[in-house]
């Protein structure tokens, strides 16, 4: 049997395959299909200082190969999360992630001083959030601004700091190396892709807030090529996101330089999906005689 073990930041993974926040709730919601301690982690649902209700309806909808979704960051605040939603999942045997997401620097360092002693083994930092003091740019929109908000929090945090990178920039690499220099323990790449459709009979978008992030394996090529861009450019682990859906993408996502793996919109389609991934991962490496899934990290043969 393959060890599908994988250390992160100096955390370890039983397995590489992680559930990817925001499709995946709490946890809570796949335990009647099976416990959470068959997954290497979670990357728990958003947060935020306060409670948010999120965008109104339309939000969510159906596209070819994937969706789009502009749910909104809907959760119930960092300290009713800390109250009533951590103690139920905590002292699992999975890495639990806290996935946090601001509107200010502040907003950012409060959220991590809230967590410094919470039951979390790492920080995901979603800086794909509109930065309000800068007309609404996304904080990971430019090195600058992913740089300062990753030097922030670094100061504020006790637990090590994975960076969620937004795809919608011109140059992944030079993100991956900003970030890196601030302070990032790890990056996980990619956030959904800004997106839109419109209903051609009613002449309006079908997401109420007109663009919303596509996901599914409609962007897993685009995720491939800007994990294996990072993974290139910076010396800390990478997770790979966007579109994995299957063994085969999980493998080929590692193969072009991430360490392990995050299943997000494929958990709708088939809850299962998580589980079916370790299974097949394990038996792609043992027919392949792998000892070890590290082992194929960052080992595509380039031309």
């Amino acid at each position: 049997m393959a060890d599908l073990s994988v250390k992160i930041a100096g955390v370890t993974f039983k397995n590489p395959v992680i559930a990817a926040s925001g499709c995946y709730g709490f946890g809570l919601e796949y335990e009647d299909f099976y416990p959470l301690e068959r997954l290497g982690g979670v990357s728990l649902k958003g947060l935020t200082l306060e409670k948010r209700l999120g965008n109104p309806p339309p939000r969510i909808a159906e596209t070819p190969s994937g969706m789009l979704n502009s749910v909104g960051l809907q959760n119930p605040g960092v300290d009713a999360f800390l109250a009533h939603d951590l103690p139920k999942v905590a002292g699992r045997d999975t890495v639990l992630i806290a996935n946090i997401a601001g509107r200010t620097e502040e907003d950012y360092c409060a959220l991590a001083e809230r967590l410094r002693e919470a039951p979390v083994d790492l920080l995901e930092v979603n800086i794909s959030c509109p930065n309000v003091r800068e007309g609404g740019a996304a904080f990971g929109a430019s090195c600058e601004g992913a740089a300062r908000v990753v030097r922030a929090v670094r100061a504020a945090a006790r637990q090590p700091l994975i960076v969620k990178l937004s795809p919608n920039v011109t140059d992944i690499a030079a993100v991956a190396k900003a970030v890196e220099s601030e302070g990032a323990d790890g990056i996980s790449l990619i956030n959904t892709l800004l997106g839109m459709r419109i209903d051609i009979e009613s002449r309006r978008p079908v997401l109420r807030n007109n663009t919303g992030g596509l996901s599914g394996p409609a962007v897993f090529p685009v995720a491939v090529r800007m994990v294996w861009q990072a993974a290139q450019a910076v010396s800390i682990p990478v997770i790979g996101l966007g579109g994995v859906s299957t063994a085969e993408d999980a493998i080929e996502m590692m193969l072009a330089g991430a360490s392990a793996v995050q299943v997000g919109a494929a958990c709708f389609q088939d809850p299962f999906a998580p589980v079916k991934i370790i299974e097949g991962m394990e038996a792609w490496l043992d027919a392949h005689r792998i000892a070890s899934v590290s082992e194929i990290v960052g080992k595509v043969q380039a031309w």
